[in-house]
C-alpha cells in the first residue's frame, strides 16, 4: 500500500488493536476474512464501501445495517473503521481486512505460547507443498470445491499444528486472491513475525544447521539488522557447500554455487 492507503491502514490498526484486546483472537481472525472474502466477490458494494467521494458515515452505517448481529462488536468496530477511511484502491480495503485477521490469528497464537510454532509451521507446510505435486494440484486447482479444500486441510493438519497456522493456510488456500501459495505463506509468516517485531531469514545449506550454529547465526543477524530475526532453515544439496541467507530484499551469499556464479556473471560481462 501507498499513500493514502498506508495511512489509512495505520488508522484501521490503531482501532482494531483498541477493540481487539477482549475479543476471542481466533473467532476475530475468521470474521475478518469472511468479510474480505465477501468483499471480493462482491465487486459492486467493495467498489461502494472504498469510494473516497461517499460520507464516511454512509458508508458506516451501510456496513452496520450489513453485518450488525452477523459477526462480533470487535470485528464490526473493525470493519465500520475500514470502510469509513479512504483507500487509494478499492482492493486496499479489502486487503487491510485480510491482513488484520493474520494480525489476530498471530496474536491468538502469542496467546497460545505458539507463536514460533505457526511461523514454523507455516514454512515447513511451503516445502511440503513444494515437493508433493500432486498435493499442490489439489490445493490450487480453481475448480476443487471448497468445502473439500477444507476437509483435506483438516485431515492433513488436523491436530498437527497450532489452530493459528491451520487457520491462515486455509484463508490461503481457499480464498487465494490472485496469489501464488508460496507468495501468500511468505507473507502471512512475515507478517506473523512482525507480531513479534522480527524479521524472517530464509537460510539454505548443504547440511542440516546444529542448534549452537542457528543461535550464532541469528546473534549475529540481529545486530546486524537491529531487530530478532526468526531463522527458516532449509537443506538444499544445490549450494555446494557454504550457506545463504535471504531476508526481504537482501540476500548474504557464501554458498559455492554463490561465487561460481558470481565468476561467470564477472566473465560474462
Amino acid at each position: 500500500m501507498r499513500g493514502l492507503s498506508r495511512a489509512s491502514l495505520a488508522e484501521v490498526e490503531e482501532r482494531f488493536n483498541a477493540v481487539a484486546g477482549s475479543a476471542d483472537l481466533g473467532s476475530l481472525a475468521d470474521e475478518l476474512f469472511a468479510v474480505a472474502d465477501l468483499l471480493d466477490r462482491e465487486h459492486g458494494l467493495r467498489r461502494s464501501l472504498s469510494d473516497p467521494a461517499r460520507p464516511a458515515a454512509q458508508k458506516a452505517q451501510a456496513i452496520q445495517v450489513l453485518l450488525e448481529g452477523k459477526v462480533s462488536n470487535a470485528a464490526l468496530e473493525t470493519v465500520v473503521a475500514a470502510v469509513s477511511a479512504k483507500w487509494g484502491r478499492s482492493g486496499d480495503l479489502t486487503d487491510a481486512l485480510e491482513r488484520l485477521g493474520v494480525i489476530a490469528a498471530a496474536a491468538e497464537a502469542e496467546g497460545q505460547g505458539k507463536l514460533d510454532d505457526v511461523e514454523d509451521e507455516l514454512f515447513r507446510f511451503g516445502r511440503i507443498v513444494a515437493s508433493n505435486l500432486e498435493l499442490y494440484r489439489t490445493l490450487t486447482s480453481p475448480s476443487a470445491p471448497e468445502q473439500a479444500k477444507r476437509e483435506l486441510l483438516g485431515s492433513l493438519l488436523g491436530g498437527k499444528v497450532a489452530p493459528s497456522t491451520l487457520r491462515l493456510i486455509t484463508q490461503l488456500v481457499v480464498h487465494p486472491r490472485g496469489r501464488s501459495l508460496d507468495r501468500g505463506l511468505e507473507e502471512f509468516g512475515n507478517l506473523v513475525a512482525a507480531q513479534r517485531q522480527r524479521l524472517v531469514a530464509v537460510v539454505r545449506s548443504a547440511v542440516e544447521f546444529s542448534e549452537e550454529q542457528k543461535q550464532r547465526l541469528a546473534t549475529w543477524l540481529r545486530t546486524s539488522y537491529g531487530r530478532d530475526v526468526h531463522l527458516n532453515v532449509e537443506v538444499d544439496p544445490r549450494v555446494l557447500g557454504g550457506f545463504s541467507v535471504h531476508i526481504g530484499d537482501d540476500l548474504i551469499d557464501t554458498t559455492v554455487a554463490g561465487r561460481i556464479e558470481e565468476v561467470r556473471r564477472r566473465l560474462a560481462g
